[in-house]
């Protein structure tokens, strides 16, 4: 069968942009190398326990009802309910340095009072950067990249509140050591800090299900294990995909969400050259299930963003992994509807990592130094949170190495390559990305990504 469009990759925004085209009668296939859906943001069950994979909280959020902001433009575009995603807002968040805390909720003007309150001679310059950022058009997708650490650098002055700014940001979005491109800045600025974080109960589950069931609804093809080997060309443009098991699906259009650098591999590109442009920033996680709720132990935030060195150094680090910096967030900490709640308290820590250190160890080695990792993060952690680990009754730790294996992102890159690709487009007519790569960032902007590259590109014909 020959296809209006082969979309590689049933993530997010595969999914995304696999119901966009279904809906205006493109017959679309998706093909997933994995058993299961989701890419980045998946789930899987161990020991009698399910787990997400990536998902901390869903950014962009915006209450039942509202008609303006990403969430409610996804919801229309996918013709989907508000219902249909069921989020619960965050309890509450902050951002941890030595001596320094800025707390936040899904409602600005608690970030507003706490810089006041903390950095009371910058409040004035704060203001005029949120103007900035409020006046600036992230949704450009001609802009040329501007360094975020130049411009914000231009307005604030105190150096501590420009790296505690930047460090949700960066967790959360930079496929930049130490930087970020202004408008990447932009993006995850309004998205964590303006809108902000929620969940839904049952986690990416729901999400992903519910993406599953609108496109098959509507007459989409999804076929897991089936892993792209090559993408195909006839007279110089895309025409569909082989397989790994040789198989070839023709399609007027391919759309990847493999990533830039892998999607170039697909193509043939030479090793070097994809090597040159694939990221480099990747996070080992530990997820820690305790027999009692973070909060009995004193523990209320929704996610922490820590940071305990005198600097923040947002870059791959020498060592296995960067024990200075990292996230603590909880599930638990939620405003479930109707008093619901997690079965048992769940912690996730995450830190940057060294791709080529994780992808090199053998595997008896891997398993020990996962866990001794793992320990020396939460020995850092825990500065900032109540101590957990008396509570511990199960363990399960990713690293770039899991990464790799289950997405197939170069050095397990979570964010990509540093150089986006705004508008999809590549050099092969016919071959468009969408995704991380794209630029759109977190969940709700990786469902963006792929509506709209197939409103610009794919519906056009």
């Amino acid at each position: 069968m020959r296809y209006h469009t082969v979309i590689i990759g049933a993530g997010m925004s595969g999914l995304a942009a696999g119901i966009r085209l279904a809906y205006y009668d493109k017959s679309v296939c998706i093909v997933e190398r994995h058993t299961t859906i989701g890419g980045l943001n998946s789930f899987y069950r161990l020991r009698g326990r399910n787990y997400d994979v990536g998902l901390h909280a869903v950014t962009n959020f915006a209450a039942p009802g509202t008609r303006t902001g990403p969430l409610a433009k996804l919801l229309k575009q996918l013709r989907l309910r508000w219902d249909d995603f069921a989020l619960a807002p965050q309890v509450g968040s902050a951002v941890m340095f030595p001596g320094r805390t800025l707390r936040f909720t899904n409602d600005f003007a608690l970030l507003e009072t706490e810089v006041r309150t903390a950095f009371p001679s910058q409040i004035d310059a704060f203001q005029k950067l949120v103007r900035t950022i409020n006046e600036h058009d992230e949704l450009n997708l001609s802009q040329q990249p501007v360094s975020a650490r130049q411009v914000v650098g231009g307005i604030l002055s105190d150096p501590v509140l420009v790296d505690m700014l930047f460090c949700p940001l960066m967790f959360y979005g930079s496929a930049i050591p130490r930087d970020m491109d202004f408008s990447q800045f932009v993006i995850m600025f309004k998205s964590i800090f303006q809108q902000g974080f929620a969940r839904p109960f049952d986690g990416v589950r729901r999400i992903l299900k519910t993406l599953v069931r609108q496109f098959k609804e509507l007459g989409g093809d999804l076929k897991l294990r089936h892993g792209v080997q090559s993408i195909v060309a006839q007279n110089g443009r895309a025409s569909g995909v082989l397989l790994d098991d040789g198989q070839v699906i023709e399609a007027e259009h391919v759309l990847s969400t493999a990533g830039a650098a892998e999607t170039e591999a697909l193509c043939g590109a030479l090793e070097a050259t994809v090597r040159r442009d694939a990221g480099q920033v990747s996070f080992n996680e530990t997820i820690y299930v305790l027999d009692r709720l973070p909060a009995e132990l004193g523990h209320p935030e929704t996610i922490v963003f820590y940071n305990d060195a005198e600097q923040f150094d947002y870059a791959p680090p020498e060592d296995p992994c960067d024990v200075r910096s990292g996230i603590v967030c909880s599930p638990n900490n939620f405003l479930y509807p109707d008093g619901q709640q997690l079965s048992e308290g769940v912690l996730r820590i995450t830190a940057l990592a060294n791709p080529a250190y994780w992808l090199a160890q053998p595997e008896p080695r891997y398993v020990v130094e996962k866990r001794r990792w793992s320990d020396a993060v939460a020995d850092v952690a825990v500065k900032y949170i109540p101590e957990f680990r008396p509570h511990v009754v199960e363990t399960d730790a990713f690293t770039p190495r899991t990464i790799v294996k289950f997405t197939g992102h170069l050095n397990g890159a979570v964010y990509g390559a540093p150089r986006k690709r705004l508008t999809g487009e590549t050099s092969l007519p016919g071959l468009h990305l969408a995704g991380t790569d794209q630029g759109f960032l977190g969940i709700i902007g990786s469902m963006l990504s792929g509506i709209t590259i197939a409103n610009n590109h794919l519906l056009r014909d």
